[in-house]
């Protein structure tokens, strides 16, 4: 791994504050690999052998059951998937396919085990973020059940115009494919839903989205800190 890789790691909250010889011992078993779009990464019920770490590109978290697939969430530089499987040596409980070209640095699940009980700062990190990922599950699971399908994607569409700078004009960070199936919608609902929000300001044109009036949109989203 290059040194840019390792530095890289070391700044997110997860490996902050762990001992440098700790993570010094956790980065030399660790190794990076490039993949191309489409490659899945890891599988649903297989055992758990590494922690995987996007530095680049992005990777699709996906779930299937029955013949029907769902989009779980998408990850981007640089963040980690899935820390509770590694934790626990347990099976994935989702898939991962990379989304587009990806650099993914892989570290050995017993690795980060066995650093776990020993570092006790590393520790506390990993509680951390296993505690937001219980608080974004809880979250997600309201949007499912309280939401309609519009409100849901009303709610969606105010955050990605946040994360845009409050830009009135932005693109989508998805496919509608994959937003459909993360919103849970199917492509038909989706469509309808973006024709259903026009009354209040949106406008659709391929990837792009534009947000005419965003007072109304969001008395009608009625977005809350707890969902």
């Amino acid at each position: 791994m290059k040194p840019a890789d390792i530095q890289e790691i070391r700044t997110l909250e997860l490996f902050s504050e762990m001992d440098d010889d700790n993570f010094d011992t956790l980065m030399r078993g660790a190794y990076i690999q490039n993949f191309p779009p489409q490659i899945e990464l890891i599988s649903e019920d297989d055992p758990c052998d590494f922690l995987h770490v996007v530095v680049e590109g992005s990777v699709e978290l996906f779930s299937t059951w029955n013949g029907r697939e769902t989009a779980m969430a998408t990850v981007r530089p640089v963040s980690t998937f899935i820390l509770a499987a590694t934790i626990k040596d347990a099976p994935y409980l989702m898939s991962a396919r990379t989304h587009e070209k990806s650099r993914i640095v892989l570290l050995p699940s017993k690795d980060v085990r066995d650093i776990f009980n020993i570092d006790n700062l590393f520790a506390r990190s990993v509680v951390n973020e296993l505690a937001q990922c219980y608080r974004s599950v809880v979250k997600n699971t309201k949007n499912l059940k309280l939401r309609t399908s519009i409100e849901r994607l009303a709610n969606y569409l105010l955050r990605q115009y946040g994360n845009a700078g409050n830009a009135p004009e932005f693109n989508l960070k998805m496919e509608k494919r994959l937003l459909a199936s993360y919103l849970g919608m199917t492509p038909e609902n989706l469509s309808r839903a973006f024709k259903a929000l026009q009354p209040y300001g949106v406008q659709v044109n391929g990837a792009s989205v534009t947000i005419s009036d965003i007072d109304d949109l969001m008395a009608f989203a009625k977005p809350i800190p707890s969902i």
